[in-house]
């Protein structure tokens, strides 16, 4: 009922007789301004890896070894209760780590993967089709210096399981002609460097709505330089406060979209952003694949 409502009012608006306040009229552009609570992630990862240090030092080795061995045994063979041995693992200060290795030996690991909806995104663009044009010259220009479409990697990094925006943003790039490419969720910062690198991708789009951006964006950009693609446009979507977006241009993105960013005007900077890369020797950057 929830949903019928809900498709009955937008209807009314498409057609005219009524009027979203905020939605199609009298948008409030002004910025609040708001005091956030600002976590030092990289202070916190720090102290938190003194106390794993100090636990495994400190630790029963033959006894962790043994409740390991066990909890191993018991993925592989499917005999035991696996809670009851994660417990005795734990017992024996075993890592979540260490016991997710002991069964993906067995179990393999899992990975969350999010896939794009085609053609939802452009159907929302009646009248504004101008705009979409604007963006398809700019990616035809594009693939006739490079002799292929620009190509965006939308990544999910650290333990941010908020996929809906990733899955809004890589389709609507899908729908204005960019080649898009969606990272399974928790991955690491190495983890999304080699993706791509492997996909050969003109652009990371790292989508955070975890607040681990501060940490996590300079990860990859240490790791992408370990790849040789220091060149690699790095830009920055999702739930970032005022306050973090000049930190995140120091750590190296070269664009940041907060809350209510126009997604057709945001792939236009990044078409320009690209474009300006075009008149200077990117290194690997535009390989043709």
């Amino acid at each position: 009922r929830i949903e019928t409502a809900a498709a009955a009012t937008q209807a009314r608006i498409d057609s005219g007789a009524q009027t979203g306040v905020g939605l199609n009229k009298y948008l409030d552009h002004a910025k609040d301004d708001f005091e956030v609570l600002k976590v030092d992630n990289t202070a916190v990862r720090r102290r938190q890896l003194e106390k794993l240090a100090n636990l495994k030092r400190d630790r029963d080795a033959p006894k962790l070894k043994a409740a390991l061995e066990a909890l191993g045994r018991s993925a592989a063979s499917g005999q035991g209760n696996l809670l009851e041995l994660c417990v005795n693992a734990a017992r024996a200060h075993a890592t979540v780590g260490e016991m997710s290795d002991a069964m993906e030996a067995s179990f393999g690991r899992h990975s969350a993967h999010a896939n794009p909806v085609s053609g939802v995104y452009r159907g929302q663009l009646a009248g504004k089709e101008e705009k979409l044009e604007e963006i398809a010259g700019k990616i035809a220009g594009f693939y006739d210096r490079v002799g292929r479409k620009p190509r965006i990697l939308i990544a999910k990094i650290g333990q941010d399981g908020h996929d809906r925006g990733q899955k809004v943003v890589a389709s609507a790039y899908a729908d204005m002609g960019f080649e898009v490419e969606i990272g399974d969720l928790f991955k690491t910062p190495a983890e999304v460097a080699r993706h791509a690198a492997e996909a050969n991708v003109h652009i990371v789009g790292v989508s955070s709505l975890a607040a681990g951006h501060l940490t996590l964006v300079p990860e990859l950009k240490k790791e992408l330089k370990k790849l040789g693609l220091e060149e690699m446009v790095v830009i920055v979507g999702g739930v970032i406060p005022p306050q973090d977006i000049k930190p995140l241009e120091e750590a190296g993105a070269e664009a940041i979209f907060p809350p209510g960013t126009v997604i057709f005007e945001a792939a236009n900077i990044l078409m320009d952003l690209l474009g300006s890369r075009l008149g200077h020797n990117a290194g690997a950057l535009f390989r043709t694949k």
